[in-house]
């Protein structure tokens, strides 16, 4: 199945820690792995960036979430168990556990509240219950969409400008990728372009050498 969203992570996190005992966040992380039953490839899966597992990180955020409407509480450092509240929670048996729920909650309305006056993340919560997607997936895609979006003004941009425009343009590039001291000493645009193609000089200092691009 697919790697389930960090809200409906949430129940049966809780249920996981249902025994009342001290629970480390790697073995809550296994059993909920076994409990979605996640392949290889989905467990595996990261976040845009590289640097984090996409089920690590909605698990996080789950847990955050429920410590914050005080479902939860750390007991010590990576160590976490269910709170009385907790309990009465699953006690009430609902079917899942989400931002809505937690809201009626006052301990979570004021620490989120507070989280919003730190970060300015004013429409966060909205996006997070919408779609599900935490603050680090919500950050990482916003990213991604500037990205996206300034590498196609680049584009249009070298699209609609002159060949010498375009020649000056794989000239810089070249020199930033190391050939070559300074803009001024190590490349020039030849300037005679046309249907025939490109035609410039990059000077490699290292190797004593002119690299000539036609």
């Amino acid at each position: 199945m697919a790697i389930p969203d960090f809200q409906s992570i949430m129940l049966p996190l809780l249920r996981f820690c249902a025994d009342g005992k001290e629970h480390t966040n790697q073995k809550a992380l296994e059993a909920l792995v076994q409990e979605f039953q996640l392949s290889e490839d989905e467990q595996k899966e990261l976040l845009p960036s590289g640097q984090q597992r996409v089920i690590d990180n909605r698990v996080a955020w789950a847990r955050a979430h429920m410590k914050m409407a005080e479902l939860l509480e750390n007991t010590r450092r990576g160590v976490f168990r269910i709170t009385d509240r907790g309990q009465d929670v699953l006690k009430g048996m609902p079917s899942e556990i989400n931002l809505r729920l937690l809201r009626q909650f006052p301990e979570y309305v004021a620490a989120r509240d507070k989280r919003k006056e730190n970060l300015g993340d004013q429409g966060c919560s909205d996006l997070e219950e919408r779609e599900g997607k935490t603050p680090a997936e919500q950050l990482e895609a916003a990213y991604q969409t500037l990205r996206e979006n300034l590498a196609a003004e680049i584009l249009a941009q070298l699209k609609g400008g002159s060949a010498m425009f375009f020649e000056r343009v794989v000239v810089e590039v070249l020199v930033k990728m190391g050939y070559g001291g300074s803009r001024k000493d190590a490349g020039e645009a030849i300037g005679r372009s046309g249907d025939e193609g490109i035609d410039g000089i990059i000077k490699e200092d290292r190797l004593g050498l002119d690299i000539i691009y036609i």
